[in-house]
């Protein structure tokens, strides 16, 4: 079995290479038994599950045939796509974790997250997060028109290309007592959002970030860990 964890795909009809680049690897890892998990991000935007946009259609009848080979998909919520649900996880029998998840693989505790919750220093941010995740809010939002809602996703965009350029590259990366905090019980921890994919290390025990998926150096960082807990970084090519 092969346990294979990416993010920061950020697929849109806009970027068809990167699209691509996942049905290769849905294509490579199909008769391989894999576990797949996608640490959020996986959409450069997700605005409900009642999106049925045609350029989604691929993705999911490829989905569907790498789960008929008797492989998981496990979906974690990122920044950009936490509205992502049941609706469209269930074409393929997709599972979705919660927030904070943990696996044991060999006698490695994993703990998996998207990482943003991981950024304290960025106190606007975290904020808003909270503010945005709330279940009321979120319900109204769902009950409104799709139009709307990509007007209103634009319009968040903008503003938080603005403000990343106003911060400080510190400031939005990982708190290390948010770091420490979350290493507590575990061995390793997984995430992604970060985009600097990296092994660090943190006493005995390990971080790893995985890479964001990107056109211009055609390539993404992902992660492979088979049955004993042994784990390694790969280069995914995106064609």
């Amino acid at each position: 079995m092969t346990y294979l964890f990416i993010s920061d795909l950020h697929l849109s009809p806009k970027h068809p290479r990167l699209t691509r680049g996942f049905l290769d690897l849905l294509i490579h890892y199909a008769h391989k038994h894999t576990q797949l998990y996608i640490l959020g991000d996986w959409f450069d935007a997700w605005l409900g599950d009642d999106d049925h946009a045609p350029w989604l259609d691929e993705i999911v009848d490829a989905l569907q045939k790498f789960c008929l080979h008797g492989n998981r998909v496990y979906f974690q919520a990122g920044n950009r796509d936490f509205v992502l649900g049941k609706g469209f996880l269930d074409q393929f029998h997709g599972i979705l974790l919660p927030e904070v998840a943990q696996l044991h693989i060999g006698k490695q505790r994993i703990r998996l997250e998207h990482g943003d919750a991981l950024c304290t220093d960025d106190v606007s941010y975290q904020r808003f997060r909270k503010i945005i995740r709330q279940p009321l809010l979120l319900g109204l939002l769902m009950k409104t028109p799709l139009k709307f809602r990509q007007r209103l996703a634009q319009g968040f965009r903008k503003q938080s290309q603005v403000s990343q350029q106003n911060k400080n590259m510190t400031i939005m990366d990982v708190n290390q007592h948010a770091v420490t905090r979350a290493l507590t019980s575990v061995d390793i921890l997984i995430h992604g959002h970060t985009h600097r994919p990296e092994i660090h290390p943190h006493d005995a025990k390990t971080r790893i970030v995985l890479g964001d998926w990107r056109e211009q150096s055609a390539e993404a960082k992902i992660l492979e860990i088979n049955l004993q807990g042994e784990w390694k970084m790969l280069t995914w090519p995106i064609a």
